[in-house]
């Protein structure tokens, strides 16, 4: 591979690549017939390679030697898939929330922070008086509906391990200032299914979130519909709860689990 006109870090990550490619056409592979396969020198693979490897990427066995690619692009790409998949199969189910509610609806996954809530995926309000946001933003999770209902979905352990490396800033007076704080309503929202962001976020909007899973019952994304406070009405929360627990449920269905069951969820089908 020709990589002396291009840039040195275009063409360090050609090199990268052109590893990786020859890595996946054997499976497992020395170190002298890799670089003659990539046309690069020895040096310059073992480098790579020993980069590589402490990343996860690559192993090498200890007798032989050779090289071998681990699962970690296949995780990276399952990854990448279902987020696709979910993106797909989310959009006709927020699509009608929109239409029912003709509020803000987003849908989020913590990716590979689970600090924060990234969104990957939305309908806007038809109001002008609405929510901003935008696909790719992230906030943290004990602000947001989103995050602290995966946060709910975790073992305990593990969500207070996640707040534990947060510094908690208050964005309003009504942010949950501390891991205990948060905390303290999970088990809640577990049992209710539904999350809410009372301002937390941000002053003046209201959020309220369910959970979505996939085929192994692991909550791995989140639906959100949200308001302007002034446009929220409390009367009507078991309304929006049941059309949010009916999108979550259509979409868990469509990547395989079938046992959502939160109260009344099953009517709404």
């Amino acid at each position: 591979m020709a990589t002396s006109q291009k840039p040195d870090n275009v063409a360090a990550v050609m090199k990268v690549f052109s590893i990786l490619e020859g890595l996946a056409e054997q499976r497992d592979i020395g170190l002298s017939e890799l670089s003659q396969r990539t046309f690069m020198s020895k040096s310059t693979a073992y480098r790579f390679l020993q980069t590589m490897k402490e990343l996860g990427y690559v192993t090498q066995e200890e007798e032989s030697e050779k090289y071998a690619l681990t699962l970690k692009l296949f995780e990276l790409g399952a990854t990448a898939l279902q987020n696709v998949d979910l993106t797909r199969l989310a959009d006709a189910e927020m699509r009608n929330l929109s239409e029912a509610t003709h509020e803000a609806i987003h849908l989020g996954v913590l990716d590979d922070d689970p600090r924060q809530i990234m969104y990957i995926h939305k309908y806007n309000s038809q109001y002008n008086l609405c929510m901003q946001s935008r696909i790719g933003r992230r906030n943290p999770v004990y602000s947001t509906a989103m995050g602290k209902t995966l946060l709910a979905w975790m073992e305990p352990e593990r969500a207070r391990g996640v707040l534990e490396t947060i510094d908690f800033v208050p964005h309003t007076q009504h942010t949950l200032a501390s891991v205990e704080a948060v905390m303290d309503e999970l088990p809640s929202i577990r049992e209710e299914g539904v999350a809410e962001d009372r301002e937390e976020a941000e002053l003046g909007v209201r959020c309220l979130s369910v959970p979505v899973f996939d085929r192994f019952g692991h909550a791995v994304a989140a639906l959100s519909l949200s308001f302007p406070v002034v446009r929220y009405d409390e009367q009507k929360r078991a309304e929006y709860v049941r059309l949010l627990h009916r999108a979550g449920m259509r979409i868990s269905d469509g990547l395989g689990f079938h046992d959502y069951a939160f109260a009344g969820v099953a009517e709404t089908a």
